[in-house]
């Protein structure tokens, strides 16, 4: 990578939610306690689903790859930001940048594909009750986070090499905790015209189709449940879907708060402090979202930790 001032790039200057030093104890202490509480939580329920055999069905299979993406998520992230901040040195090197980049596009989709699927096996149970387990069988599941993987990786290589092929001038400073793609392809000193027609391609195909087949979905889920004649019956179809429901309106509703303000503010603070929604908070309220609203989740729970 050849800057403008013809220099080899080594590092990127990661500017942080704040400069102000007497804030930094303050958001070290903020920042730690979200991280540990979001891996332990969803650890969890990683390993109430594994332990209790009720819990081996489709439903929490998916719930728990949607845990352990949600650790890797966050993990892209906040350590690194957690040390730059007890170092008091806001460097990242190129090859790290690349990388942490890299793995949060991927766990990003990831986690987007993921709810996506959930989605469906909501609708083929409400839907087709009768036909779930043979639908949903074990070699399906397998496949869709498959998948969902593979799609996640491609989209998130192809990325990451566009990057790789953009020229950074000498201003070399991030107003994020983390390298962002749109923030990264800001900086770059040459035309970036198809970086940012491939991103938003990107975002509109991977965020969109997804959302539309959750939307689909729903609809479909809420005719059923609709028809339903009694009132318990109603209660209990809908009881099953409630907590991924306040999953997918916490994951969409803060993404898409965070480039609706960034597009309208331009203030990449703003943008800065708007992304800790979808990439802490999120990922950390998930656990609570599923055991509070799941009852067989929450039994499992305390089974597990009574052990």
């Amino acid at each position: 990578m050849e800057p403008g001032n013809g220099t080899q790039i080594s590092e990127f200057l990661l500017l942080g939610l704040s400069q102000t030093l007497e804030l930094q104890p303050l958001i070290f202490g903020l920042f730690f306690s979200m991280y540990l509480i979001t891996v332990f939580g969803n650890l969890l329920i990683i390993l109430a689903v594994r332990s209790d055999s009720h819990l081996h069905t489709p439903m929490y299979f998916f719930l728990s790859n949607l845990s352990f993406v949600d650790i890797c998520f966050t993990s892209t992230t906040i350590p690194k930001m957690l040390v730059n901040i007890q170092t008091q040195r806001k460097i990242i090197t190129y090859e790290g940048c690349i990388t942490q980049m890299y793995f949060y596009i991927l766990f990003a989709v990831l986690d987007n594909f993921i709810l996506t699927v959930m989605a469906y096996d909501r609708f083929v149970a409400i839907c087709d009750p009768l036909h779930y387990l043979i639908i949903m069988n074990p070699w399906l599941c397998g496949l869709l986070i498959l998948v969902s993987w593979i799609m996640s990786a491609l989209n998130s290589l192809l990325e990451s090499l566009m990057v790789l092929g953009l020229p950074f001038c000498s201003h070399l400073e991030v107003p994020q905790f983390f390298c962002e793609l749109n923030q990264m392809i800001q900086l770059a000193c040459s035309d970036t015209f198809l970086n940012n027609m491939i991103m938003y391609f990107s975002a509109g195909l991977l965020g969109g189709v997804p959302l539309a087949g959750i939307l689909y979905s729903y609809s479909r889920i809420i005719s059923s449940i609709c028809a339903i004649p009694s009132a318990q019956g109603k209660y209990k179809a809908f009881s099953t879907c409630a907590s991924h429901l306040s999953v997918v309106f916490l994951f969409y509703g803060t993404s898409l708060g965070v480039y609706l303000s960034s597009a309208a503010t331009h203030n990449a603070h703003s943008t800065a402090t708007a992304s800790v929604m979808y990439t802490v908070v999120t990922p950390m309220l998930n656990p609570f979202i599923y055991s509070l609203k799941n009852k067989d989740i929450k039994r499992a729970l305390e089974r597990f930790l009574v052990r």
